[in-house]
């Protein structure tokens, strides 16, 4: 009598999402290389990102932040939207905590630096099907020293990026159509919350966490 196979485990499905070609196809050819995963399909940005997962239903998505049009994060969040239980793998070349943070307040499931696809994707990719996160080592510890402070309010971050233009408190208060006085006491706020010296130095740490992205 002959036993009866067991049929195999199905395979990671994974969709890529980048506006950079030569990543997409070093994804693919890397995750074509594993037995227990296939690349499913590509996109070029945040749009077409959003019609391959509604039409591929991949398990696990690995989508860039830095984009074109649509950048990741707003995509990550119409996503999570269309469908809460998507699990997701934010790629990056910054370990800034700001952009850590904003993406796993999101949904992410996974962070991952660029720089660390030959090493980590895989595992990454495994572990997040499981239903784990996955964040590095060195953007734990830069979301944990500022794990204290007190995050920027979306009106806050849109003031800021008005200063990072050089422009004054009244030429602000003009576009966002609110008083002098307003924003006078939300730049007070801001350098509260980043602990910074002056509007100049507000904007330099807000870049370097990823707070801005100019």
């Amino acid at each position: 009598m002959i036993a009866a196979m067991v049929p195999a485990s199905e395979p990671i499905r994974v969709l890529t999402v980048d506006d950079h070609p030569l990543m997409r196809e070093g994804i693919a050819a890397v995750l074509g290389e594993q037995p227990d995963m296939t690349p499913v399909g590509e996109a070029d940005n945040g749009w077409q990102g959003l019609q391959a997962f509604e039409r591929l239903r991949p398990d696990v998505t690995l989508m860039d932040i830095q984009m074109p049009g649509m950048d990741g994060l707003e995509a990550l969040a119409r996503l999570r939207a269309l469908s809460p239980a998507a699990r997701v793998i934010v790629l990056t070349t910054f370990k800034s905590d700001g952009q850590a943070w904003q993406a796993l307040k999101l949904g992410a499931s996974g962070y991952l630096l660029k720089t660390q696809l030959r090493t980590e994707l895989l595992d990454a990719v495994r572990a997040v099907h499981r239903g784990n996160r996955w964040i590095p080592n060195e953007v734990a510890q830069e979301i944990a020293a500022h794990a204290g402070q007190e995050q920027l309010s979306g009106r806050e971050i849109d003031v800021l990026e008005h200063i990072a233009q050089g422009m004054s408190n009244r030429e602000i208060g003009g576009k966002l159509s609110l008083s002098e006085d307003t924003i006078k006491a939300r730049v007070k706020t801001i350098l509260s919350k980043l602990d910074a010296r002056d509007r100049t130095h507000a904007v330099v740490l807000a870049l370097k966490r990823g707070l801005l992205r100019l």
